[in-house]
């Protein structure tokens, strides 16, 4: 994926989902992914103190590395990858400074297409991150992806790619519509690139495991209530464009529906859950175990 194909996130809506990112984000995932890393030491000069080396791709405004830091002991090295030097800049600055057994923790950024890293890239890496970001991939770039870790001998977590459903209380008759139209978009061909969508997480299990490397999925829905009205306001805009863009029949039924779900938003009556799903794919040791 060229530079001038990745799409661009604004901050503020960045800012606005990561609180509830936070909470969907699966943490069942890290025990085994501590278990992975605890059996193995962290890079660095003999004598010399170790430290993990994180590399979170796609960064954003550092969503990840604020949940992930806290919650994974020992001095960390994160690397934070990001084409957009305004959030690398905003992800860089607001790192934590020590991680869950206060040790420290510290952050550079790395401006670049996360499309051309390989396993060279990757070698003295402890984990590699990644959050919303592989349905927006394809099957090549996901086989990458795939080949470049394992190849590096280093474990991914994959934290909310989108899973395809929605459910909205109450429900109306014109969701599912909508929500099939959405899906369609998410798999569109975008400047000849046939992005993956809602099937990105069954094609990473695969591409991971067909190279040994051990694959644990986690549900990971967003489940939003009225207390976070502004962000489920902001989703709702967004969902129906893309349901739009993708089907333009839909229109005026797209349009009313809109207006009608932003009324009882901002009456505090609409709750919506997003179904998302985290991986973990951990490679296997060279003595043969995962």
């Amino acid at each position: 994926m060229s530079a001038p194909d990745r799409p661009r996130f604004a901050p503020r809506w960045l800012e606005l989902r990561e609180r509830a990112d936070a909470a969907a984000r699966a943490p069942e995932l890290l025990r085994p992914l501590r278990a992975w890393l605890a059996e193995r030491p962290a890079p660095g000069p003999p004598g010399g103190e170790r430290r993990l080396v994180i590399r979170d791709l796609g960064c954003g405004i550092g969503s990840m590395g604020r949940w992930l830091a806290v919650r994974l002991p020992g001095p960390q090295q994160w690397v934070l990858h990001d084409l957009d030097p305004d959030l690398l800049a905003l992800a860089g600055a607001r790192m934590p400074v020590t991680a869950a057994d206060g040790t420290p923790v510290t952050a550079t950024t790395a401006r670049g297409d996360l499309a051309a890293l390989t396993a060279a890239d990757f070698a003295g890496t402890s984990l590699i991150t990644a959050s919303a970001l592989l349905d927006l991939l394809t099957h090549d770039e996901v086989e990458n992806l795939a080949e470049a870790c394992v190849g590096a001998g280093t474990p991914v977590l994959l934290a909310l790619s989108v899973a395809g459903r929605v459910e909205l209380a109450p429900a109306d008759p014109f969701d599912a519509e909508l929500a099939d139209a959405f899906n369609d978009h998410q798999r569109r061909t975008d400047q000849g690139r046939a992005l993956l969508g809602p099937d990105a997480v069954a094609a990473a299990a695969a591409a991971f495991e067909r190279r040994g490397a051990t694959v644990v999925v986690q549900s990971s829905p967003w489940r939003l209530s009225s207390a976070e009205s502004a962000l489920i306001a902001e989703w709702l805009r967004g969902w129906v464009g893309a349901a739009h863009a993708q089907r333009p029949e839909l229109a005026p039924e797209a349009v009313a529906y809109l207006r009608r779900r932003l009324e009882e938003c901002a009456a505090g009556e609409l709750s919506v859950a997003v179904h998302h799903t985290d991986l973990l794919a951990l490679p296997r040791h060279p003595s043969g175990s995962a």
